[in-house]
């Protein structure tokens, strides 16, 4: 019974880290790049959280620095009803240049997160991968430096977010405020 159960448990290890391996990370990563204004343009993800929220997200402000322990601080504003709502995550590095791992300490999950794919003055694509106690899911990011990006780089998200294993339903381009005064986002 045990020797079955320790079976169990090391190939589910063993499955979540072939799934971490198997997301690419950005080559020369060079994250003094990375650092600025972002605008979220594209979400993808299969927590329950997204599918209860998707109809009622908006593109948002993302500003990440770097600490002086080599961390990214990300720093996002959103729209949630008629205000605009911060919140601040701290990134910690892993040894791997462009994987960083954040813990929530709202929920208590796990995120994996890697640049994936980065020309630093245009897009970013980031994939998480989410560990918690109701479950695994996967994120996907598309950052842009300007509110639009072109339709090649929404199909690439796209066509990246199916390879991560979700559907249509679960990938959205996400809208723009378009409100005046609304504190950049």
């Amino acid at each position: 019974m045990q020797t079955m159960l320790l079976s169990i448990l090391g190939l589910a290890l063993l499955g979540t880290l072939h799934a971490q391996d198997s997301i690419p990370v950005q080559a020369d990563f060079q994250q003094d790049k990375l650092t600025g204004r972002w605008y979220s343009i594209g979400l993808a993800s299969n927590s329950n959280w997204f599918k209860e929220k998707r109809n009622l997200m908006k593109m948002c402000t993302t500003i990440i620095s770097t600490t002086a322990e080599g961390n990214l601080e990300v720093t996002s504003t959103y729209p949630k009803g008629d205000q605009c709502v911060t919140r601040n995550s701290l990134y910690t590095k892993t040894e791997q240049p462009g994987r960083f791992s954040y813990t929530s300490p709202r929920w208590g999950s796990k995120h994996n997160i890697h640049v994936v794919e980065t020309n630093y003055d245009e897009y970013a694509l980031v994939a998480t991968q989410i560990s918690k106690s109701t479950g695994p899911s996967t994120m996907v990011l598309l950052y842009s430096r300007t509110k639009e990006l072109s339709p090649e780089r929404l199909e690439m998200f796209t066509q990246f977010s199916r390879g991560q294993g979700l559907t249509d339903e679960e990938i959205l381009i996400l809208p723009q405020t378009g409100e005046p005064g609304s504190a950049g986002m």
